[in-house]
């Protein structure tokens, strides 16, 4: 009887399989690539939108303007440590404020688990490079690219940032923060083409669909709170 059922489902399998097979009439093969098509160019859409509305506002450090706050997005810990990639938006978000280009650096992530803490690590990185640790203030509820700029608007009170991430995510960064009421310009970290890069840049085209729905129905984020004085406490500490 067991035999008989592995049968059924092979043939059942096979069935599915062939029900598959590519059209074999000119016009069914013209609109299967009609099909393809029109897919492709769905998927492209929401990636075209946010290179445009972020256009010209994408550069690097040297280029961002004189902004008061600069806002870091979280990208993983391991064991507890920034990882590399992260470690580069904290580099350059130091830079930036060695330079004399933003006065406060938000550090948005995410603390959803008691022993995951994106912003108090990335806190001890940039103290640890020199930032002083009252010119810090830390979202933990940066679930993601959407909560953090809603967040950094509507609790934090920024209007007008620099934003900090690698090149593959900072057009969507600037995109979301835009839509979200702030006037953003992006720095995007260079980072080597190895297989993390590849990742991020193909992860990006499926985000980008999300980033075009959160900027069409402009959802809550996961948790909204309430309004915290941390960056205008930071700006109000005097001049460095």
């Amino acid at each position: 009887m067991r035999a008989a059922g592995v049968r059924a489902a092979g043939v059942r399998g096979w069935r599915r399989l062939t029900a598959l097979r590519p059209p074999r009439t000119r016009r069914g093969r013209r609109r299967l690539v009609q099909g393809v098509a029109a897919v492709c160019v769905l998927a492209l859409v929401p990636a075209t939108w946010m290179r445009l509305e972020a256009g010209g506002r994408v550069g690097t450090v040297a280029d961002a303007p004189a902004r008061e706050v600069a806002v870091v997005f979280g990208a993983g810990l391991w064991k507890g440590r920034p990882t590399p990639y992260l470690a580069h938006r904290l580099d350059a978000a130091a830079e930036l404020y060695r330079a004399g280009k933003v006065r406060v650096v938000l550090v948005t992530g995410d603390n959803s688990r008691v022993e995951y803490d994106e912003p108090d690590a990335m806190r001890a990185y940039l103290t640890g490079h020199g930032v002083p640790d009252e010119r810090i203030v830390s979202d933990y509820a940066g679930f993601d690219s959407w909560d953090s700029c809603v967040r950094a608007k509507k609790v934090f009170g920024v209007d007008r940032a620099v934003l900090v991430s690698q090149g593959f995510h900072i057009h969507r960064a600037v995109a979301l923060c835009r839509t979200a009421g702030i006037d953003a310009y992006g720095v995007g970290v260079d980072e080597p083409r190895d297989a993390t890069w590849y990742y991020g840049g193909a992860r990006e085209l499926a985000a980008s669909g999300k980033a075009a729905l959160d900027a069409l129905l402009r959802p809550d984020p996961h948790f909204l709170g309430p309004r915290e004085p941390g960056v205008a406490e930071a700006l109000a500490t005097g001049a460095r």
